[in-house]
């Protein structure tokens, strides 16, 4: 706190003002943060003007340069002052502020844009002449003719240059070219039937680094096909469809497999009407759809799209409008858990299909061989021979060695003689195919159709057991161990308001609040499976997620790691012998089991191979 100085006579502060020039450089600070910001407003005022091609230029990472061509419907010579005027818009006619169906509406992002750079609109709309206007550091020309045959174009230039202090805040010219290319991505996967191109001009070149062209089908289909080529086509092979509606929420798009887990939330999209947004309420809810089936250290990809009426969120809480405030927001969070948790269980025990891919990544040789060496094999005029026993060797010497080496071979790696082969055939048909063998006393080596299966027994069985127990505990509920003397703990009035509006959902899980006058609660009941627990750390524990979230799971966490434990203990280990029968009817549990592709820590339980990937390692291709 400023002590004020007794030898300077205090003056009452004058009120003044602020020119149009200052608001709109301060308003600039809040829309325009940094090159991606500006490309961000530029193109969706692309979209909302209903381009189907949208092209951007930048130079220097979009410090000296972003030029946004598009298709859309343009804009007529005489209303180009009026769009950069502050809160002017064609989106909204201000009666309404919850009723928002476009991208932008504030009416902020060109007069901003102006203030802090040089700024030159060139446009044409159906029935007009092209025409131009420029903006230098907020000093508007006058409108001028031009030569364009449709759209607009958008040229922005020295961004910052009225407020150099901004430019010391910039990162490097790598980092914000990569900033924008996030930005182009996000938008171009919220609008799959537009097409996208993004183009780095620095020092003359012109280089592509980004292109999406229009897709067509239905949305599921224009969304894969964006998908696969915005993220890969390991996603889209990986990725299964979401579609689910509650109380007037709709969500829609895809969720990968747990098999195809990241190291960081990097393929992690959120949209709400069409709007990407960073909001922590639905990426909690995500990491809570996943919870079961990845360990801490790995998280979910999905690219997620929450349609509702707009009179349901507020996207006005932010001029970046990146940030969304749900009128239910339970409701959204319960619609992406069970909608998420569905697909996985429709998805039964498929895994991804990079795990196959590291799989013969590994199996294959190494390259590193020295130069000029040349095979038997490859020789010309090579021609392999049948091999016949030396004269000089006795009588059935290869046959005897045969046997003896079969003999001598690990256990580890023998077969299981008692197969039928009549039932192995059938089984050759389903998914997981029919056990071969078992080798190392761990992997069931299965022959399907079209390849090979091996599956890791323990971590299979141990999926298998603990699904077993979740339904148990869903059937009966998760039984409660009252306290002799219930723990009193004293918190701040919110924080036991906080817990005690959510103590019936506690209560479902064992454990049983009661308010204990002021700021205190007592905990009657706590999870009889759990043993004897610390419940003011867990408390804090749900506070801290509730704070954060606005839901928490660590109740139901600690008790499933309980389950998973005694599933881990229960489930067959690893060095035990099984019979081809014990082998084929683990499978077949493992194909009618939903979360079976992946065991409790998120890794997988079987590895696929293709015959013709097979056969392409050892070069029969």
């Amino acid at each position: 706190m400023a002590i004020p100085d007794p030898k300077i006579s205090e003056k009452q502060p004058v009120i003044r003002q602020l020119d149009e020039g200052a608001i709109n450089r301060i308003a600039a600070g809040e829309v325009v943060e940094r090159p991606a910001s500006a490309v961000k407003e530029l193109v969706e005022n692309a979209i909302d003007a209903g381009a189907t091609r949208i092209s951007i230029d930048i130079a220097d990472g979009g410090k000296t340069l972003i030029r946004v061509t598009d298709d859309g419907c343009g804009i007529a010579g005489v209303d180009l002052p009026l769009a950069l005027s502050r809160h002017a818009t064609s989106k909204i006619d201000g009666s309404d502020l919850l009723d928002i169906h476009t991208f932008g509406f504030r009416g902020e992002a060109l007069p901003s844009l102006g203030a802090v750079g040089r700024l030159t609109i060139t446009s044409r709309a159906t029935g007009h002449e092209a025409a131009t206007i420029t903006v230098n550091g907020g000093q508007m020309g006058p409108v001028k003719p031009a030569a364009l045959t449709r759209g607009t174009v958008i040229e922005l230039k020295d961004l910052f240059f009225a407020t150099p202090a901004r430019l010391k805040f910039l990162r490097t010219d790598r980092a914000e070219q990569q900033a924008i290319s996030d930005v182009v991505k996000r938008l171009a996967m919220a609008e799959p039937f537009i097409g996208f191109t993004l183009r780095d001009v620095s020092s003359g070149k012109d280089r592509v680094t980004f292109r999406a062209d229009p897709q067509t089908g239905d949305m599921f289909d224009a969304l894969r096909g964006r998908l696969s080529s915005v993220l890969g086509r390991d996603f889209a092979e990986n990725a299964i469809p979401l579609d689910a509606e509650r109380d007037g929420f709709h969500l829609t798009g895809y969720g990968a497999l747990p098999t195809y887990s990241r190291g960081s939330a990097v393929q992690q999209f959120l949209f709400v009407n069409g709007r990407p947004v960073r909001d922590k309420l639905l990426i909690g809810a995500l990491r809570g759809a996943y919870m079961d089936f990845l360990s801490r250290d790995r998280h979910p990809a999905a690219v997620l799209f929450i349609d509702c009426d707009p009179h349901k969120v507020d996207v006005n809480v932010h001029p970046a409008k990146s940030e969304v405030r749900f009128r239910d927001p339970g409701t959204v969070r319960g619609l992406i858990v069970s909608g998420l948790r569905h697909a996985l269980a429709d998805a039964g025990h498929r895994a991804s299909t990079t795990v196959a891919g590291a799989t013969l990544g590994a199996m294959r040789p190494e390259t590193n061989a020295p130069p000029g060496r040349i095979y038997q094999m490859d020789r010309a005029g090579y021609a392999p021979t049948q091999y016949t026993p030396s004269p000089s060797y006795p009588t059935g010497f290869a046959e005897s060695l045969t046997e003896s080496f079969t003999e001598t071979m690990s256990p580890s790696a023998r077969v299981e003689p008692t197969f039928d082969p009549q039932e192995t055939t059938q089984s050759e048909h389903l998914p997981l195919g029919a056990a071969r063998a078992q080798v190392h006393e761990n992997y069931i080596v299965a022959q399907t159709e079209t390849g090979i299966v091996i599956v890791d027994q323990h971590a299979a069985h141990e999926r298998l057991v603990y699904e077993r127990l979740k339904n148990q505990m869903a059937d009966n509920g998760v039984a409660a161990q009252a306290l002799l003397i219930p723990e009193i703990i004293e918190m701040s009035d919110g924080d036991a308001a906080m817990l005690l509006s959510h103590a019936d959902e506690l209560a479902k899980l064992g454990l049983t609040l009661e308010p204990f006058g002021g700021g205190a609660i007592a905990v009657r009941e706590t999870p009889a499976i759990l043993g004897e627990i610390n419940a003011e750390a867990m408390l804090r524990d749900v506070l801290d997620e509730l704070a954060d979230l606005g839901d928490s799971t660590t109740v139901q966490a600690r008790i499933e790691a309980i389950l998973s434990r005694v599933a881990c203990h229960g489930s067959i280990r690893s060095g035990r012998q099984m019979r081809a029968e014990e082998m084929n009817a683990l499978l077949r549990e493992m194909e009618a089991t939903p979360h079976s592709g992946q065991c409790n820590h998120g890794r997988p339980t079987y590895v696929e191979l293709q015959l013709s990937d097979i056969e392409r390692l050892f070069g029969r291709t």
